[in-house]
């Protein structure tokens, strides 16, 4: 059960929400509603995220699942897994995703470590960095760092109210 009541998610604010979201609020969304101006943000934030950006789908969902793994939360594999299928991960990629050492192919085993330093160090290594530019244009370096950034965010605002 949530730290915090549910929010009813009245008002235009809450209308944007649902609107991005297909016509439902979920229970992140009733949670930021409990300040609407810091809901609006996020909901501008994430809709970039997630609709707005030139990177791969299946690497978006591959990077919100492994920190979902990463940071122990529950509420973000649930939400994300149906996505990651239809961007293409099957259940072997989803189970590997799980793993301390994921055995992927090079590009997403790449990402995955980029996804890790980010979550667990903060520190990026050159090396690691600079092997990513030989997959990604500037711009999807940009998204990716941009996606990890976010989904951490995410997570940890999942987690500490328990959501």
């Amino acid at each position: 059960m949530a730290r915090l009541p549910d929010t009813e998610g009245t008002g235009d604010i809450a209308h944007r929400i649902r609107d991005r979201r297909g016509g439902a609020l979920r229970p992140l969304d009733r949670m930021l509603l409990h300040s609407p101006q810091l809901a609006d943000g996020w909901n501008s934030l994430l809709g970039a995220v997630r609709g707005r950006m030139e990177l791969p789908a299946d690497i978006r969902e591959s990077v919100i699942l492994r920190i979902a793994v990463l940071n122990r939360a529950p509420y973000e594999w649930t939400a994300h897994e149906p996505e990651a299928r239809r961007a293409g991960i099957d259940d072997d990629q989803l189970a590997e995703l799980r793993r301390p050492a994921p055995d992927l192919d090079e590009r997403l085993r790449r990402v995955i470590a980029y996804t890790d330093a980010m979550t667990r160090d903060i520190h990026v290594p050159d090396e690691l960095f600079d092997a990513l530019r030989a997959d990604f244009t500037d711009a999807e370096l940009v998204e990716l760092t941009a996606t990890v950034a976010a989904y951490n965010m995410v997570s940890r605002f999942l987690v500490a109210l328990d959501v």
